[in-house]
């Protein structure tokens, strides 16, 4: 992510950049029981935590996926009830949707942070959406490398490289475990993984501590 956009909106995560010898992988749109379920047995074959910013009719769908998880010690975040796009979205209707998520998660699960990490998406919000987000305690977390593994047009190749050549201690890198991502990840993810150990880095999930201890751009 260029850095004049990170410098437009100081108040979202984009990194850590006080975070040493730690990345932070995270996966939006799940859970989904195709992808999600490899993801987690991936992470836990390298020993990694990871962030999930998950989409409330998706977890309302694969409870158990989503408990699964948090039992494995991963972070959540809110991706929206529905997955909004919220520059097509207003913003009473957005608001109540991520907040949709949010009673959702409070009156099923019981969960440290599910009302403070919030990633839009597309990476798209308004600066009212998030502003009134964030007086309700929401952190919106983006990120500097995304790896376009969404992408049909992007080979497994490409994609695996967009996160390569960025990657950095206190990176926040962007995956989906999505159908539409599927092919791109199970080539890219374990390659990631195996980069980040060989280089005796520490993947981390995001929460309160390393938001309050570590320097964010």
């Amino acid at each position: 992510m260029p850095r004049f956009i990170q410098g437009l909106y100081p108040e979202r995560i984009w990194a850590f950049s006080d975070s040493k010898d730690s990345v932070y992988l995270t996966f939006d749109d799940g859970p989904i029981p195709e992808v999600t379920s490899w993801v987690l047995d991936e992470l836990k074959k390298h020993k990694a935590k990871a962030t999930f910013f998950c989409i409330g009719e998706n977890v309302q769908k694969h409870p158990e996926i989503f408990r699964r998880i948090l039992a494995e010690g991963h972070s959540v975040g809110n991706h929206t009830f529905n997955h909004l796009n919220g520059w097509r979205t207003e913003t009473s209707e957005y608001v109540e949707n991520v907040l949709k998520f949010k009673e959702l998660l409070n009156s099923e699960f019981t969960i440290k942070n599910s009302e403070i990490l919030f990633r839009p998406p597309y990476g798209k919000v308004t600066s009212q959406q998030a502003k009134i987000l964030q007086q309700k305690g929401f952190k919106i977390v983006m990120w500097d490398i995304i790896s376009y593994d969404y992408d049909a047009k992007v080979s497994e190749e490409k994609c695996l490289q967009n996160v390569l050549k960025n990657l950095r201690s206190g990176s926040v890198v962007v995956f989906h475990d999505s159908l539409k991502a599927e092919k791109n990840l199970r080539y890219v993810l374990p390659k990631v993984l195996g980069f980040i150990r060989e280089r005796d880095l520490l993947c981390k999930s995001i929460n309160q501590n390393s938001y309050l201890s570590s320097g964010k751009i």
